[in-house]
């Protein structure tokens, strides 16, 4: 008689268990949302119930304040020509990559895919040290790969390598360790 009985499970492989357990989950994660919304709210409240203090206010003589330069106003720039900046200043400052080579980055049809003019703008806006850049490639060819100085000179300017400008390049060089 005991062989047709069915075996029980234990209580933790029922599944009505589990449907109790998320419902007990789910509201005590929004109770605990709620107590954070009606904090706030009170929070408020109290800043804006409390009663204002009048101070006797100083009168100006003759004292100048500096005028504040006003910052040109982004918001008249295209949010693709930001993103082609930002996305410049980080192949500037992570990768250490030349001007030309984000330029061609940007506009890449297996890069960024930004158009020229997006592409313009964030190298006009763009303010990067690319002697720094090209010394940074530099000690990396150096350190890891054991070039010569002549070596790492070709592979920083070479167009199908970092292309760096002569000028950038030389610089790197001249600061390398020796």
């Amino acid at each position: 008689m005991e062989e047709n009985q069915k075996k029980k499970k234990p209580f933790y492989k029922k599944w009505w268990v589990w449907v109790i357990a998320l419902i007990i989950i789910i509201s005590a994660t929004n109770s605990s949302d709620e107590d954070n919304e009606v904090a706030s709210q009170e929070a408020s409240k109290q800043a804006t119930t409390e009663p204002v203090q009048d101070t006797p206010k100083e009168e100006k003589t003759d004292i100048f304040e500096p005028v504040k330069e006003e910052k040109p106003v982004e918001d008249d720039v295209p949010s693709e020509y930001k993103s082609a900046l930002k996305k410049a200043e980080t192949y500037a400052k992570t990768m250490n990559m030349s001007k030309k080579s984000i330029s061609e980055q940007l506009t890449s049809e297996n890069g960024e895919k930004f158009t020229e003019e997006e592409a313009q703008y964030a190298m006009e806006n763009l303010q990067a040290d690319y002697n720094k850049n090209a010394l940074a490639k530099a000690k990396t060819y150096q350190e890891t790969m054991s070039m010569s100085p002549e070596g790492i000179r070709d592979q920083l300017t070479s167009s199908y390598g970092e292309k760096f400008t002569q000028e950038e390049a030389n610089y790197a060089i001249e600061n390398l360790d020796k």
